[in-house]
């Protein structure tokens, strides 16, 4: 038995014909059928149903293609981490994501990778965006996904590229007079008692100024209780009914059955937060590379 055999089967198998699968490996139909016939052969079993047109697996032809399509993937997977590993596709690749954005697509993103290239160890860390920044920086992260609370887009050490440019919501309990709104308007919001998600640690940033200036455009200075960077106490403290909040609807869409709590759109094209990409200018790593390319 050898892995052409195997190749050459499901081919016949899955086409139901031995003359299709020999004009796909642009070969003579004989020669398909020799090697078929010699499978047989090593097994000690009849693999397809030859008195019919067209060709049919035999009960035992159906249990050997589930495990020949097995074979035959995991020795694809086996060349294709070897060639990866020749190439230089081994190591870690450490990750940085602000609080809240593990709610987004981004384990689906980070999962997709892992599939493709699974000799790459992804280590990943939540943190301030302040932290984040800095981190960087320093060599601590290789990548990191962030709100720009620091301007970090115009330091000549950084490349960023927009990853998502995702909407607002308002964030409010279920008895709240706003609760069966569609949308909402930031103007609307000014008697209302906010609990503010601030995108640093020390809610005094570039990402702060730029949503303050969103409340002074909308002609009023918010009223706020709380200041945090922690969606979850943000939420619980919406729950409990002790103010509302406005927060970027990755931390909210995948909520569901949310006890006391109702998420309405704001409007305005200038009501979203862009998340970017950010890493080192310069950076060849070549697992950096591959997955700032998964990104594209």
């Amino acid at each position: 038995m050898n892995i052409n055999q195997l190749r050459y089967f499901t081919a016949a198998a899955q086409q139901r014909s031995f003359t299709k699968a020999a004009a796909q490996y642009y070969l003579s139909q004989t020669a398909i059928t020799q090697q078929i016939q010699a499978l047989e052969e090593t097994l000690g079993v009849q693999l397809f149903d030859r008195t019919r047109r067209p060709i049919s697996l035999t009960p035992a032809g159906s249990v050997f293609l589930t495990e020949a399509k097995a074979i035959l993937e995991r020795m694809d997977t086996a060349v294709s981490r070897t060639r990866d590993a020749s190439t230089g596709l081994v190591g870690t690749l450490r990750i940085g994501y602000t609080k809240g954005y593990e709610r987004s697509d981004l384990s689906d993103k980070l999962r997709s990778f892992h599939r493709s290239f699974p000799n790459i160890l992804l280590t990943c860390y939540r943190c301030d965006t302040d932290m984040l920044a800095a981190g960087l920086l320093n060599g601590e992260y290789d990548l990191i996904f962030t709100w720009d609370s620091t301007n970090l887009c115009q330091d000549p050490q950084v490349e960023w590229r927009l990853i998502q440019r995702a909407r607002l919501v308002v964030a409010l309990y279920g008895s709240h007079p706003y609760a069966q709104r569609r949308s909402l308007r930031r103007q609307e919001l000014k008697n209302e008692t906010i609990l503010y998600m601030t995108p640093s640690g020390t809610g005094d940033s570039f990402g702060d100024t730029y949503f303050f200036q969103l409340y002074q455009r909308a002609g009023y200075k918010p009223n706020i209780l709380l200041r945090s960077n922690d969606v979850e106490s943000i939420l619980i403290m919406v729950a409990a009914e002790e103010g509302i909040s406005i927060l970027p609807a990755y931390c909210t869409d995948k909520l569901t059955n949310a006890d006391n709590l109702i998420f309405v759109p704001l409007e305005g094209e200038e009501e979203t937060e862009d998340i970017i990409a950010a890493w080192r200018t310069g950076n060849q790593d070549a697992p950096l590379r591959r997955f700032l390319e998964t990104l594209s």
